[in-house]
């Protein structure tokens, strides 16, 4: 392998990495359901708050909650993805290693 070639990570392994993947699928999965769960329950409490509201008004509350939520999801579940799967380890080992490379070079 080439110096400033990094290691293989663990998802560089097809088949680990399809099982890394479809747990973060059905994580997804999971957390779409939250999300328009916690769309409904925002337009609900507009809904009782203010009065009835007007349809582009629920729309876009249920699609910036919804999102908003699954957005969230999808950023917690692409890190614990990178750190459950050990590429953050195979990342700072390679950091390690340029870094003593360059105190050896002074």
């Amino acid at each position: 392998m080439r110096k400033d070639m990094p290691e293989r990570g663990p998802l560089d392994d097809p088949a680990y990495a399809a099982f890394a993947w479809a747990r973060f699928r059905r994580i997804m999965r999971w957390m779409a359901l939250a999300s328009a769960v916690a769309a409904a329950v925002a337009v609900a409490v507009l809904w009782h708050a203010v009065g009835p509201l007007p349809v582009h008004m629920a729309i876009a509350t249920a699609l910036g909650v919804g999102l908003s939520v699954l957005l969230a999801a999808a950023l917690m579940g692409l890190m614990f993805l990178s750190s459950g799967s050990g590429h953050d380890e195979a990342v700072d080992r390679a950091d390690l290693r340029e870094d003593a490379e360059s105190w050896r070079d002074r």
